[in-house]
């Protein structure tokens, strides 16, 4: 009797402390820092203007090429064997039977 109480006190004790509530840490935020933009310094001198190169020649057109040869005709090819004659199996159809009325 004595080991059934001691797991059955164990067991309590662990699900009561997982019930319990855990605090949540909380940092405290780096403070903001915010700049202010001073006056504004003197103009910059002006750039050398750039130069401009002389345009290059145009390329001279290629020539057309030639048309091709006309290809060569086929051979003619085999002939078919001859069919082979039906035997004396007669095949009868009946007519289909008329659908029966409502």
């Amino acid at each position: 009797m004595m080991r059934y109480s001691i797991v059955a006190a164990t067991a309590l004790s662990a699900l009561a402390l997982s019930a319990c509530d855990r605090p949540t840490v909380v940092v405290p935020s780096a403070p903001t820092v915010v700049s202010v933009p001073g006056p504004a310094g003197p103009q910059g001198a002006p750039g050398a203007p750039a130069e401009k190169g002389a345009t290059g020649a145009t390329g001279a057109t290629g020539s057309t090429g030639s048309t091709g040869a006309e290809g060569a005709q086929g051979a003619q090819g085999d002939q078919g064997n001859r069919g082979k004659t039906g035997g004396d199996t007669i095949i009868v159809v009946p007519p289909p039977e008329p659908a029966p009325r409502r």
